[in-house]
């Protein structure tokens, strides 16, 4: 697979007045929806519904989350019931994805690594606001990318196994093409996240990525939301990739942004996760997205707003404006180092707030990014950022890296990891 025609996937750029552009847009839909409030109230039933069942599991102490074993997932031995669970819940904890003791290994190298090129000593602070007013506090992001522990785990088997796990569980063949392959994902590089005992954290509200006004203006997310913009939301498919990959961002001074399409968003645990010490949340509906692209569409949001939506920023879910999604923000469970976690890229997910962490909070961010044009071409922009130490491309340039001993390069890719960078022999 080469990227075709040599396209280029980051170069779209907002609307000269937004806000204009968000009215004819919402005109446009309206009028193609017909009767919004009706289509949303069936849909909010729908939801409802899935609310509830959430929420009488927590009462009951019950998992929301689904945990599947490494161990089932290597042999391939994962049910279907379970399979059915991931889609139902859009989320799922990998049990025993590497060993804990490696997993515990690869953060004492990552401190070693961090210490030995005086991270402490060089570091700017944030170099983005992609969050904007999703409040966060820090020490805790390092824009850190090429150590040898997140290059071991990119391109380790265990990994590759599970995104293939992961990828297969979308239609990735519709409308005629294969719009992916599953079995092979890109490596993209995210950074780490190191919380110490003792941290007091504000957390991370509670969001979506990879595309906010993109998704009500540009041409390929109304492809991939044409049951919702049509008004058919009984047929809308979250696990549907068709146009998935053709999506675009817009390019925003100053902000993160991504350039792939990632089935799944995901980490990998380094340190052992306390339950209520500032864990990740997500809203376990993968269609309630749905709800998200119509509800500004109702008659009580200004014309020229959608719900908090500002350019460049992360798609925010509020209580103001979604009460019934904060309802059903739910924790992962206890964690152990070597787990991994997972979410479905339009999952709404959180970080909740801690005060006076106990034990470490420590992951490596690994998503699940499979193979197609738009991400071979960003996987073509990996190589050079690794082979110069460079900050990727999706990230603000700091290259912290460029010059640090230690760190991974093009020599120690192994064969997955020179597929995952479009290098294979």
């Amino acid at each position: 697979m080469t990227p075709e025609n040599n396209r280029s996937f980051t170069h779209q750029t907002l609307p000269d007045d937004p806000a204009a552009a968000i009215r004819l847009m919402k005109q446009h839909l309206r009028a193609q929806i017909g009767d919004v409030q009706a289509v949303f109230d069936r849909l909010s039933a729908r939801i409802a519904a899935r609310v509830d069942e959430i929420e009488t599991l927590k009462a009951a102490g019950q998992p929301v989350w689904p945990e599947i074993k490494y161990a089932d997932i290597a042999r391939g031995s994962v049910t279907e019931n379970e399979r059915q669970a991931i889609l139902r819940r859009g989320c799922a904890v990998i049990r025993h994805h590497f060993p804990r003791e490696r997993a515990l290994a690869w953060d004492r190298e990552m401190m070693a690594y961090l210490d030995k090129n005086h991270f402490d000593a060089v570091y700017k602070g944030p170099g983005d606001n992609f969050f904007g007013t999703l409040s966060a506090s820090r020490p805790e992001i390092y824009p850190i990318y090429w150590s040898v522990p997140q290059m071991e785990a990119r391109q380790s088997e265990p990994m590759a196994a599970v995104q293939s796990f992961l990828n297969r569980l979308w239609r990735f063949e519709s409308q005629g093409k294969q719009w992916f392959d599953p079995d092979v994902s890109v490596i993209y590089p995210d950074r780490i996240r190191r919380r110490p005992p003792g941290t007091t954290s504000k957390g991370l509200g509670a969001h979506t990525d990879s595309g906010a006004l993109e998704r009500w203006l540009l041409p390929a997310y109304q492809q991939v939301f044409a049951r919702v913009f049509s008004g058919d939301v009984d047929a809308y498919d979250p696990w549907d990739a068709a146009y998935r990959t053709d999506v675009e961002e817009y390019t925003v001074e100053n902000t993160t942004k991504c350039s792939v399409f990632r089935t799944f968003q995901g980490w990998t645990a380094l340190s052992a996760m306390i339950p209520d010490q500032g864990l990740l949340h997500a809203v376990p509906i993968p269609e309630a997205m749905a709800y998200m692209l119509l509800r500004p569409l109702l008659d009580d949001v200004p014309e020229d707003e959608l719900c908090g939506v500002m350019p460049g920023r992360a798609l925010p879910l509020s209580e103001r404006w979604h009460p019934l999604l904060m309802r059903a923000l739910t924790s992962i469970p206890a964690l152990e180092a070597g787990d991994s976690v997972w979410w479905h890229c339009d999952v709404i997910h959180a970080v909740a707030p801690v005060t006076d962490q106990q034990g470490w909070g420590n992951v490596m961010y690994i998503p699940a990014a499979p193979l197609c044009d738009k991400n071979l071409a960003y996987a073509q922009k990996v190589k050079a950022a690794l082979a110069q130490g460079a900050s990727p491309a999706d990230f603000p340039r700091e290259d912290y890296e460029a010059n640090w001993e230690g760190r991974f390069t093009l020599d120690d890719l192994n064969p997955h990891g020179r597929r995952a960078l479009g290098m294979a022999d």
